[in-house]
Parts: structure tokens; sequence; C-alpha cells
């Protein structure tokens, strides 16, 4: 019989994984009828792969030694560029292909401009990134001139709000995603040239290492990753505006360092992330079921961050202590 070598299960996974069967138990006896009903597990796969594509691109930052809190910023400049396109071809389904190169176009810009003055300036990422947000939702902002931009085709609205084989096409879109990005991280040389940055940007450098390439490439990435997911909150509402998704910049480091990703850099966990992705998303929508004060949400996501982390700190320690 084959035995599972628990020595190599990631803990940090592990421990997600376990406290995400304990709320789909809990809330599965609780509320039965509303948490497993269709329309709530639909939902939930619609609004997942929004925020959880942008904390692909948090964690590319994040794997560098940077950060990245433009993201959001991206997303909506990035939705607020393809709308417009779409409007002024009068709506038309020929229209949305074109509109989402655009779309891409921009995030890889607005990411590599980022890169730019991170790389080559040594500007700390975490001011280019704070001060990007601002930049690009005002560009947006001034596009719309406020309101949102409707009368999108409703072709581009059923990107989002689509069905395949019962399941929201949203997460389809961010299953690709996460199998991609684990993909490049550990088969690539952009991934390994990345991951050896992160964890000493010196010996990086004199190993003959372009960390500025590697730079240039990371938040062009994560622009367009901003991007993708920009495109998938606007077809949500169908719509294009310059402060979607304004809570999703916390969230967004929340989850990545609950994945796994070490804030220092070096270390990544594609599918922890992807773990803790799914795992917000279960408390989000527990709280909303249970009509729990909105406040309480934030107390609680920081509350699972603080036990997983001393949990695996225990597990790891009483690792060591046998070796």
């Amino acid at each position: 019989m084959t035995k599972i070598n628990f020595e190599k299960i990631n803990k940090n996974n592990l421990m997600i994984i376990l406290i995400g069967i304990v709320i789909f138990i809990a809330m599965s006896i609780l509320e039965p009828r509303a948490f497993l009903r269709y329309a709530n597990i639909r939902g939930m796969f619609v609004q997942l792969p929004e925020y959880g594509i942008l904390c692909f691109g948090m964690m590319l930052a994040m794997i560098s030694g940077g950060i990245d809190l433009s993201l959001v910023g991206i997303a909506n400049f990035a939705s607020i560029m393809a709308a417009t396109y779409m409007i002024q071809k009068g709506g038309t389904n020929e229209s949305i292909f074109i509109a989402i190169i655009i779309a891409l176009f921009v995030g890889a810009l607005c990411g590599l401009f980022n890169g730019f003055l991170i790389g080559y300036l040594k500007i700390p990422a975490m001011l280019v990134t704070l001060c990007g947000l601002q930049l690009y939702q005002g560009l947006g902002l001034a596009i719309t001139k406020g309101p949102a931009l409707t009368g999108l085709p409703e072709a581009y609205g059923n990107i989002a709000n689509g069905l395949f084989l019962g399941i929201p096409i949203p997460f389809y879109v961010f299953i690709v995603v996460t199998i991609i990005i684990a993909f490049i991280l550990k088969s690539t040389v952009f991934g390994h040239q990345l991951e050896f940055m992160g964890t000493n940007e010196i010996a990086s450098k004199y190993s003959g290492i372009n960390n500025l390439k590697v730079t240039l490439l990371t938040y062009m990435t994560s622009g367009i990753l901003g991007a993708i997911g920009g495109l998938l909150i606007s077809s949500h509402y169908n719509s294009a505006k310059s402060d979607y998704g304004k809570s999703y910049t916390l969230l967004t480091l929340l989850i990545v360092v609950l994945g796994g990703t070490d804030p220092d850099g070096g270390k990544s966990n594609v599918f922890g992330v992807a773990f803790a992705v799914i795992l917000l998303q279960l408390v989000s929508s527990a709280f909303n079921i249970l009509r729990i004060n909105s406040f309480m949400k934030t107390f609680v996501f920081g509350l699972i961050l603080v036990i997983t982390m001393l949990s695996t700190l225990y597990i790891d320690e009483r690792k060591n202590n046998r070796d």
C-alpha cells in the first residue's frame, strides 16, 4: 500500500485546505439551503477570479522583493480604455476582441512603467506602485468624468456572466491563469531568475542575471494580470468605472501572504495563493449569508492569517526539533 509522505506536503497549503473544509462543513450545517444553493456557488465562482487573478500579479511582485499596489488602478484603467473603444465603435461585437487586446496592452504598458521606475531609477516599489494606483485611477477618472461607462455589447457582459457546462466562465479563466503562472515559475528561466533575484538581488546581479530585465518582465506580467482582472470586473457589471474593486488592494495582499508567499521575496506558492483565494471567498460568502457586520469580515480575515502563520511556524519548529 502506498504511504503518504506528509513531510513533503506543503504545511501552509494543508492548513488553508483544512480551514476551508471546516468552514464549508459548518455552513452546510448552519445554512444549507442558502450556502449550497446553485446561485450562491455560482456567485462565488464569478467573483473570486476577479481578485484572484490580481493576487497572482501581487504575488509576482512580492517574489521579486517588491510589491504592486497599483493593480486595481491598472485593472480599472485598462477596462476603461477597452470600454471607450467599444463605445466609439458603437458597441459592436466585432470591437470586443480588439478592445481586449487594447486592455492587455495598456496593462503591460503600465506595468513596464512601474518596472522602469523600480528597476532602473531604483525608486522603492511601494512608493512607485502606490503613486501608480493614484495615477491610473486619475487617468480613468479623467476619461469617464466620474460616472461608469455603459452601453457595452451584451456579448462582452457574457464573458463574465456566461456559463460553460454549468460553471461560470471566469472560473475557467482563473484555472488557466493559475496553471500558466505555476508553469512560468517552475519551468522557465524567467521564473527561476525571479525567485533568485527576490532571494538576494546582489548575488543575482553578480551571477549574471539582468535584474532590470527581470524586474521589467515581472511588473509587465503583473500589469497584464491586472488588465485581465479588470476585464472580468467590467464584464461582470457590463460597465467600466475608475473605482471598481476598491477593497481588492488590501485583500490581494492578505491572500498572497496567507497563501505562503514570502513578503521579503524569493519564495512562491502558486497553489497556496489559489487555495487562499477560495478560502477567503468561502468566508466572505458565509458572512453575507449569516448577515454578520461587514467590519467583522476584515477582523476574521486577519485572524485566519495569524492562525495559519502561527500553525505553520509551530509545525516547522516541531519538525526542526525532531531533526
